[in-house]
């Protein structure tokens, strides 16, 4: 089930949504994902250095986002060629509850982070509008997450990201920085091998200008 009562905490301007999804939703959602996984596997995606990330991804909708020496963008196939599959409808009906906009997003990122695992502070802008929320829903293993402003050397703040928890980057905080410092590996056992999974949901195309009557 998702809460639909919880009040958001603000975090550096973002909105977290502690313990939104409950046990139950946790597993609905792990269990569309592997479908997911079953048609575009997880792979390690690369810097535009060469240099191997720690997490694993993989993504759901229209577009994929991928990383390689040709750099930061958005494929509408897996590398092995195959179109991504459909994001699921549970995680879309988050969406819903928490973006404030009818616009789906054409991407939902999944990225494991299994024991070590880590994300350097970074941007997300590789999409056409931001205007559009960025939603983000933890699944597992705690999570360390530090967030910003615009600029990489500003001031940060951190909180721990449990399971079912839901975060929310708009307005201000959209082009925040933010990033993962570290897992409490085992901290949960809603996946089989622990470790954390974390759907990252964007609007990437600029939605077709819509026309006027005279």
């Amino acid at each position: 089930m998702i809460a639909h009562d919880i009040p958001p905490m603000d975090l550096a301007g973002a909105r977290l949504y502690k313990e939104k999804l409950d046990r139950a939703a946790q597993e609905a959602l792990v269990v569309a994902l592997r479908d997911v996984v079953s048609v575009a596997p997880f792979f390690h995606p690369e810097t535009r250095w060469g240099k191997k990330m720690s997490v694993r991804m993989t993504s759901a909708g229209r577009l994929g986002w991928v990383s390689d020496r040709r750099g930061y963008r958005y494929e509408p196939h897996h590398p092995t060629g195959a179109e991504w599959p459909a994001i699921p409808d549970a995680v879309l009906d988050v969406w819903r509850d928490v973006a404030g906009t009818e616009r789906l997003p054409d991407c939902c990122l999944i990225n494991y982070y299994g024991d070590g695992a880590r994300m350097g502070l970074h941007q997300d802008r590789d999409e056409g509008d931001f205007s559009f929320p960025v939603v983000s829903i933890s699944l597992g293993d705690d999570a360390l997450f530090r967030v910003g402003g615009i600029e990489r050397q500003g001031p940060t703040q951190s909180a721990w990201l449990g399971s079912g928890d839901v975060l929310v980057l708009d307005g201000p905080s959209r082009l925040a920085y933010h990033g993962i410092d570290r897992l409490r590996f085992g901290s949960s056992d809603l996946l089989r091998d622990h470790g954390r999974i974390n759907l990252t949901l964007r609007v990437v195309d600029v939605p077709p200008a819509r026309e006027t009557g005279a």
